[in-house]
């Protein structure tokens, strides 16, 4: 209370004035409102009245713990109001993100980025190219391999000519054989009838011995041309041979000019499948290394939520586990899924000694994929990395809570 006085101005005290006469009561309608005074002047004169008492401490005190409590009061009438409804039994939840494959484009070889026709954000179709790499270098290999393969290919004419050219020498070796035979026949004959007029006298011995002679020059004349049929035929395995490798070396050119043409196909860097380009990760004029990203692309018809669950629920999570799942952007609608993915391994690893709190830390990985066909009718509605809540089913007999039904956008 002396804290209160001593908040308020007293004025200091003064000699007592004399108590005025008592005025008489006017009456009701006598009593009228001062007109205001121009200027804004305040009906009654201007002097100013008394200064209004500051409030104490102990007032002011008071007055916060009265707002606190109506704080707490208006949070905890709000938590009430927007606290999640309790699951009914045989269904879990957890939180997660919105999740899709991811897809980098990137070519084979380092290079020159020439040119890239996308843009983020821009929905792209499978086999669209979306960038080109410079092939300068590899225009100009394709060049010095298409004049390897026309030499290589002159080569199979010589080689082919020189076959057939082998081809005509053994027929003349063969023809000079049967010549030789020929002679042979007839230095034969001569000389049989030498030796029967030289045993009747008839003729010299001289002649005998010159027909003789021609005999025997006439079977070598026989032997040097088989031999000479026999090189032919040689020479004529030979020019074949080089044909044949007159023909690989055109095979290989041919080769060449062929994984040449598809470096160069490649780098046209195409999409892959149909998708969404998330990042630019490249610019043109840029060069990359072999296997430098250039662009990053979602795959919006892969789309899942990661979410984790305690050891004493995912045991009785299976494979193909009806989900639903809400967004906070979209709580109005639930979206369909599926468990495609269980980890057989915690997240947490506890210590080597666990005590009951601490096995309750355990969180196994769950991976709930929403469904495909789905996906592609609202592929340009879909966003990744959005949070939500993702509701397991964890008895296939329960049926769903109606405030989980299924509802997507139309």
């Amino acid at each position: 209370m002396n804290d209160a006085l001593a908040d308020i101005d007293v004025p200091a005290p003064s000699k007592p004035a004399p108590a005025p006469p008592k005025p008489e009561a006017p009456k009701p309608e006598a009593i009228k409102p001062e007109a205001p005074k121009p200027g804004g002047a305040k009906p009654g004169g201007d002097k100013p009245g008394p200064a209004p008492a500051r409030m104490s401490t102990l007032q002011k005190w008071i007055v916060a713990l009265l707002l606190l409590a109506a704080a707490g009061a208006a949070a905890g009438g709000a938590w009430y109001l927007l606290k999640p409804q309790e699951l009914e039994a045989g269904f879990v939840s957890g939180n997660g993100r919105i999740e899709a494959t991811e897809v980098k484009v990137a070519p084979k070889q380092a290079g020159r980025i020439a040119e890239i026709t996308v843009n983020e954000g821009d929905f792209v179709k499978r086999g669209q190219v979306l960038a080109r790499m410079d092939t300068k270098v590899l225009e100009a290999q394709r060049a010095q391999a298409a004049a390897d393969l026309a030499k290589a290919q002159s080569a199979v004419v010589i080689a082919e000519s020189q076959v057939a050219q082998q081809i005509s020498s053994r027929a003349a070796a063969a023809a000079v054989v049967v010549q030789r035979r020929a002679a042979l026949n007839v230095a034969g004959k001569r000389l049989a009838r030498s030796r029967t007029l030289s045993r009747e006298g008839a003729a010299a011995v001289q002649e005998y011995d010159n027909d003789l002679a021609g005999q025997q020059e006439a079977a070598a004349a026989i032997d040097a041309a088989t031999a000479q049929l026999a090189a032919a035929d040689a020479a004529i395995v030979t020019a074949r041979a080089q044909v044949i490798g007159a023909e690989a070396g055109v095979t290989a050119a041919g080769a060449v000019i062929q994984r040449i043409a598809a470096d160069i196909a490649d780098n046209a860097l195409k999409a892959p499948l149909d998708a969404r380009v998330q990042y630019r990760v490249g610019q043109p004029d840029e060069v990359v290394a072999a296997g430098g990203i250039v662009l990053d692309l979602v795959d919006l018809t892969d789309v899942s939520m990661t979410l984790f669950l305690p050891d004493s629920v995912v045991g009785r999570v299976a494979l193909g586990a009806e989900v639903r799942i809400v967004l906070d952007a979209a709580p109005d609608y639930v979206i369909p899924a599926k468990i495609s993915f269980l980890a057989d391994v915690a997240q947490f690893t506890p210590k080597a000694v666990e005590t009951a709190s601490e096995r309750q830390k355990l969180m196994f990985r769950i991976k709930a994929r929403i469904d495909a066909d789905l996906l592609r009718r609202m592929v340009r509605q879909v966003k990744t990395g959005l949070p939500g809540i993702a509701y397991v089913r964890l008895d296939a007999t329960k049926a769903w809570p109606e405030r989980l039904a299924v509802h997507v956008p139309d």
